[in-house]
């Protein structure tokens, strides 16, 4: 018997709605992928710590480190506290470098477990940030301590340097000045100003072309530093132009939440095996992680079809969880955690929970049944009943 429950709809109605989705595909034991694939991962909350949630970051340390060993057992990376754990949005940056460590220290336990850390300014008082020196410093400190744990980088996009650089030169200045202390090969972080409206003209332009021109060159003056470039701009055409002018040896990993399938199965074009495809580092790979696993399993075999099977479904769910404002989407990511029984609440920190509608939320979960990604369904449907017996509707 098919599981139902009343919805909201877009113009106020409330309509049945019935379960049509079939449970999740997993990945095979010890799959093995042909890319690299990072799940920037969120934090859950502590909803029972004392604490004014709008403006102390309480952490359930446990639930949080529990679902990294969730990601990893799926044969996922850890892409650790990068806006996705709610960096620049509740998560600050004492709280940030306990986080690194404790999932630095969780992944010893796991073979083969991949983590890279965000590293950027946000501990710096962006209203005394006056200079490019100040932006510089910043970074070296927080460098500094997610090295001293041994930790590999991802030398986030930083909003202080959006507001103080005068000119691209001035992020040549301060990427070179970074690259060359990094103790090993960086992730580069370019985040569209749809995720955070701080970062607009960034790279010194709010021409994309002229800004890419000064991100490759700043990577093709330090191509031994620089692992790979992610790059959330919501375009696939201008990654995929990006992709092709990519030093040897550096991969794109796409940010691309809105496509992310095609842009990962790549086209095979360019003169060096990382130009014709996409490596990941995504926010979405939270929310669809068995699925985007047993993708990428399939896709390693040489069976297209089925990578596209799988993962192209999740694409109608990830561009809903990513709408405008996009910056918003860390809602829809801890929703799905929620439904899926991977925390016991849906609470988040700075109170970020309230940031969607219950129209939203009732449509993701349609949509996630579409994508056959609600695991347990008659706990994804109980879960959702609460949720609108919350805001009244029964």
């Amino acid at each position: 018997m098919a599981l139902t429950l009343t919805l909201p709809t877009d113009d106020r109605a409330l309509a049945p709605y019935s379960l049509r989705g079939q449970p999740p595909v997993k990945p095979a034991a010890g799959v093995q992928f042909n890319r690299i694939a990072y799940s920037a991962a969120h934090v859950v909350a502590d909803p029972l710590a004392v604490v004014d949630p709008w403006l102390t970051a309480a952490v359930d340390w446990d639930a949080t480190i529990a679902y990294r060993r969730h990601l990893w057992s799926l044969g996922l990376g850890v892409a650790e506290a990068m806006d996705t754990a709610q960096r620049g949005m509740g998560l600050d940056w004492s709280t940030s470098l306990e986080l690194i460590r404790r999932s630095l220290d969780a992944a010893k336990d796991v073979p083969g477990a991949l983590v890279a850390s965000g590293c950027g300014t946000d501990h710096l008082d962006i209203d005394a940030v006056t200079s490019v020196d100040d932006v510089i410093r910043g970074y070296e400190e927080q460098m500094a301590a997610i090295e001293a744990l041994g930790g590999k980088l991802i030398v986030m996009a930083s909003r202080a340097l959006a507001r103080v650089a005068k000119s691209p030169a001035d992020y040549e200045r301060v990427y070179d000045r970074v690259l060359r202390q990094a103790k090993q090969p960086v992730v580069l972080h370019w985040l569209g100003d749809m995720f955070d409206p701080a970062l607009q003209g960034y790279w010194g332009t709010a021409d994309l072309d002229a800004a890419m021109d000064t991100a490759l060159g700043i990577i093709a003056a330090h191509p031994d530093k620089v692992d790979g470039i992610k790059i959330s701009l919501l375009d696939k055409d201008k990654e995929i132009a990006m992709r092709r002018r990519l030093a040897p040896g550096v991969r794109m990993y796409t940010g691309d939440d809105f496509n992310y399938a095609e842009l990962i199965a790549g086209d095979g074009h360019g003169s060096e095996p990382t130009h014709g495809k996409s490596d990941a580092l995504l926010g979405i790979f939270d929310a669809i992680a068995p699925a985007a696993s047993a993708a990428l399993g399939e896709l390693a075999q040489g069976n297209v079809e089925r990578f596209h099977a799988i993962l192209g479904p999740t694409v109608p769910l990830s561009r809903h969880i990513f709408r405008a404002p996009t910056r918003f989407y860390k809602t829809g990511v801890v929703f799905m955690a929620w439904l899926n029984g991977h925390q016991s609440h849906f609470t988040m920190v700075g109170g970020q929970q309230s940031t969607r509608s219950l129209q939203h939320l009732a449509e993701l979960f349609r949509l996630a049944d579409a994508a056959d990604l609600l695991e347990q369904p008659e706990l994804a449907v109980q879960r959702m009943k609460t949720l609108l017996a919350m805001h009244g509707v029964d």
